[in-house]
């Protein structure tokens, strides 16, 4: 289910990061007194009223022309307008109608079905009742009194915003289509590799870093499946992405992740695995989608040996355990070497990542893992572990029964995952295991 876009916009020090990280449910933005601190763009997943978006804290709108700085501020907020589902306009119920706030409402008015106007700073209804009515002077519609400090008022302020959001469209799941998302720092190859699977050019290709900007769709026909490729923007830390564009690409680039069946991580062979790079790698490991490394431009790398690619992957799994369990490929987009690799690991990946094992095999394999090591037991009372199934797929998840499974550390779960792992294979693929309390008669 695609995740919408809440932008918030304002002048500043109308609290704008205020209500961001009330909604965020945490402190993703900076908070502070002095006008304009929010430079950067922050965005964080939240929820509301069982409604999944993406929720985007812009700069503060500056006046003056002659400003570079609020040029750039300015350009945000067109681009978020342009961008976001919906629209929170946040003023100063203290302050009133500003000048600047009569600027953006202008800029706002034609969109004004995605608007939503929230007056903050009315921390006592019961004395500030009317100080929000004033707002209805910007011609945006009933402005909602919020308190982003004390979270009064935001629920009803919430209710209203989601109602303003698209309808939610599930995608019908066709298990002959895999989601591929290829993501990696700007400039690491992404969309010479694309294109060269595809066997043509649907991808810009250029010397600067981070030429493309949107996430394009290629599918491709492989072995009777279709590998859907989405090329996107690329990843940088957040706080580097000082482009407005790129700022919103980086958006595309983590909702492509959200939905990705596997993702193929292009790293420089030159430049080796960046510590950015192992962030990305363990997001999508974390969302259960599959992942595979592909380390383009591998042609250029002077000097190695017939052991220089295992090395590296070692090199890496000692910084990361869990990548010591996805496949790494060595290729050249340029030359097009063993980039058709490429296609089978994902069709292999994408098999294991919905591969379902008999409750039978879980419990002979769960019995030989106990035999050559039981689980850490608990003074005065007996651990033991009853049996276990496969409760899903996409990600491969199992649960495992126990008398007392919170007496079962992370370490002994660690040693049965990487036994299903060692007995099934599941290469690239997250395992996910649940511990559950045996409830009655089996």
């Amino acid at each position: 289910m695609r995740r919408s876009t809440i932008a918030i916009v304002g002048r500043p020090n109308v609290g704008k990061s205020t209500l961001f990280n009330r909604v965020a449910g945490g402190t993703r933005a900076i908070v502070h007194d002095r006008p304009g601190i929010t430079r950067d763009r922050h965005f964080a997943p939240a929820s509301w009223a069982g409604r999944d978006f993406w929720l985007v804290d812009t700069g503060g709108w500056l006046p003056g022309d002659g400003d570079p700085l609020a040029a750039a501020v300015r350009r945000q907020v067109g681009i978020a307008v342009a961008e976001a589902d919906a629209i929170v306009f946040v003023v100063d119920a203290r302050d009133g109608v500003h000048p600047a706030d009569l600027e953006i409402a202008a800029l706002l008015r034609p969109h004004r079905d995605r608007v939503v106007v929230a007056a903050n700073k009315v921390d006592d209804p019961a004395t500030d009742r009317v100080s929000h009515l004033q707002f209805h002077e910007l011609g945006l519609g009933e402005p909602y009194p919020v308190s982003a400090a004390t979270g009064k008022g935001t629920g009803d302020f919430l209710d209203v915003i989601v109602t303003r959001l698209p309808p939610p469209v599930t995608q019908e799941v066709d298990p002959t289509i895999i989601q591929v998302a290829v993501v990696g720092r700007p400039n690491v190859g992404k969309s010479s590799l694309v294109n060269r699977l595809l066997g043509e050019e649907r991808s810009v290709v250029a010397v600067d870093a981070g030429t493309t900007r949107d996430a394009v769709d290629s599918p491709l026909r492989y072995h009777g499946m279709t590998l859907n490729f989405i090329d996107t923007a690329g990843l940088r830390k957040r706080t580097k992405v000082k482009d407005e564009v790129e700022f919103y690409s980086t958006l595309r680039t983590e909702r492509a992740v959200e939905h990705a069946d596997v993702c193929v991580l292009v790293v420089d062979a030159a430049d080796g695995v960046h510590g950015q790079d192992l962030k990305v790698a363990a997001e999508v490991w974390n969302r259960g989608a599959g992942l595979i490394v592909a380390v383009n431009k591998w042609d250029l790398v002077p000097e190695k040996d017939a052991n220089t690619a295992e090395r590296g992957r070692q090199t890496v799994a000692d910084r990361v355990p869990f990548m010591g369990d996805v496949p790494f490929l060595y290729v050249s987009a340029l030359s097009g070497q063993r980039v058709r690799r490429i296609l089978d690991a994902i069709a292999d990946v994408a098999a294991a990542r919905r591969r379902r094992v008999t409750t039978g095999e879980v419990n002979r394999v769960l019995g030989e893992l106990q035999q050559r090591q039981q689980p850490p037991q608990r003074a005065g009372q007996e651990v033991k572990i009853l049996y276990g199934t496969q409760v899903s797929v996409e990600p491969p998840t199992f649960a495992v029964f126990a008398n007392a499974p919170d007496a079962i550390p992370e370490t002994y779960q660690r040693y049965l995952i990487n036994g299903f792992r060692a007995a099934w294979g599941f290469e690239g693929v997250p395992l996910r295991l649940k511990l559950r309390k045996k409830r009655g008669r089996r």
